[in-house]
């Protein structure tokens, strides 16, 4: 059994996929999750629920990001949570979708890409920074596009370029106070939302063969590799991008 904890931890876009995977599993450990969610606030309670089975606490903070006043209103709701207690761990999670390729994305995609998935993250980091304690833990999800080309991506993989960036940055400037700044880069990842999405025959076989653990990952395997940077045992770690893909686009496999 995880050793319990009692920590508090904010993970953005928790109200379904991997965000929920991560708020479950670290909720196993005794934490208090905050539970964020854009629009979906069914989703969200859904979440708390598995959450508090798991034997933690958790609260739903509703704030859509993308927009004006977005970090604002969502710190807004951490801190009346919080009641004065730090933050222990800070995770992004929260994304817009991939858009189409060069030539397809209009200006309008384009700008929400960067506003959600780099504008957010960036400065809720900077809005958190009061509320981290020292020795506290931020990881961002990243994707496994930053290392392959998909045109159909490309501008969704910019915007993980982006972030990878930017932790490696903080890591550096927020070493002094023993915060870790890390990311987790998923690959295909099938989940109880987007399964519809690998219906297309033949698909998961080929994505599959491509990936050299022979199957497609799952939210659980992406929340625990978030859990271990987020626990002590990362202590050592920062301004690392851990390739959560099971091994996809190496190279050819060798039967």
């Amino acid at each position: 059994m995880a050793e319990r904890t009692g920590r508090t931890v904010l993970v953005t876009g928790a109200s379904r996929g991997i965000g929920r995977a991560v708020a479950t599993r670290i909720a196993a450990e005794g934490a208090t999750v905050l539970v964020h969610f854009g629009t979906d606030g069914r989703g969200a309670e859904r979440t708390v629920e598995e959450v508090r089975r798991a034997g933690g606490t958790g609260f739903a903070v509703r704030a859509e990001l993308g927009v004006d006043g977005d970090v604002e209103t969502l710190l807004a709701g951490v801190g009346a949570v919080l009641a004065g207690r730090p933050l222990d761990v800070l995770v992004n999670n929260a994304a817009a979708a991939p858009a189409g390729p060069l030539g397809v994305t209009t200006r309008a995609e384009f700008d929400r890409l960067f506003a959600v998935n780099v504008r957010a993250p960036y400065f809720l980091i900077e809005g958190a920074l009061p509320l981290l304690r020292d020795g506290g833990r931020i990881v961002t999800v990243s994707s496994v596009a930053t290392r392959m080309a998909n045109p159909a991506q490309t501008s969704f993989a910019m915007t993980k370029g982006a972030v990878e960036t930017m932790t490696r940055t903080l890591a550096a400037q927020l070493g002094a106070r023993g915060i870790t700044v890390n990311a987790v880069a998923p690959g295909a990842t099938r989940t109880a939302d987007n399964g519809a999405a690998f219906e297309l025959p033949g698909l998961v076989e080929r994505i599959a063969a491509l990936t050299a653990l022979d199957r497609l990952g799952t939210a659980e395997d992406v929340a625990e590799v978030v859990a271990f940077l987020a626990s002590d045992a990362a202590r050592w770690i920062t301004g690392q991008v851990l390739d959560a893909s099971g091994g996809l686009f190496l190279g050819p496999r060798v039967a």
